[in-house]
């Protein structure tokens, strides 16, 4: 088995699109509508091939209460990994994404939590060499 999807509660499909492709960088790769909603999923250029964040429209009610609760925790809902924390938090920031604060050392990684804009907080990672 692999990991092909994984799913990121978002409160608005286009505004998370714009945040992951135009502010992070990612690239579309499906964008299918389904009613209301769309099967929407971006993907990492310098990632694993194939793998896809799907971008997950929040219609059901225990959902938001659940982003919610996590977010006001100050609990990411994934985590993204990085070669270089710092060029990474300093390039992110010049876009504008708001971070709790600098990237601090736990063990042996080094982490920076940032808001994306969508309901939810994201651990930028980066893992020991």
């Amino acid at each position: 088995m692999q990991i092909k999807f994984v799913s990121l509660l978002v409160d608005d499909q286009a505004k998370a699109l714009d945040f992951y492709t135009s502010v992070l960088g990612f690239e579309k790769m499906a964008d299918i509508p389904l009613g209301e909603y769309r099967w929407l999923t971006v993907t990492s250029p310098d990632g694993i091939e194939g793998v896809e964040l799907v971008l997950e429209p929040m219609a059901f009610p225990p959902a938001r209460a659940y982003q919610k609760a996590l977010f006001e925790a100050g609990i990411p809902a994934t985590a993204l990994t990085t070669k270089d924390i710092r060029t990474e938090y300093e390039r992110l920031k010049a876009r504008g994404v708001v971070f709790r604060g600098e990237p601090q050392t736990h063990g042996p990684v080094t982490v920076a939590l940032f808001e994306d804009t969508c309901g939810n907080l994201i651990n930028l990672v980066q893992p020991p060499a």
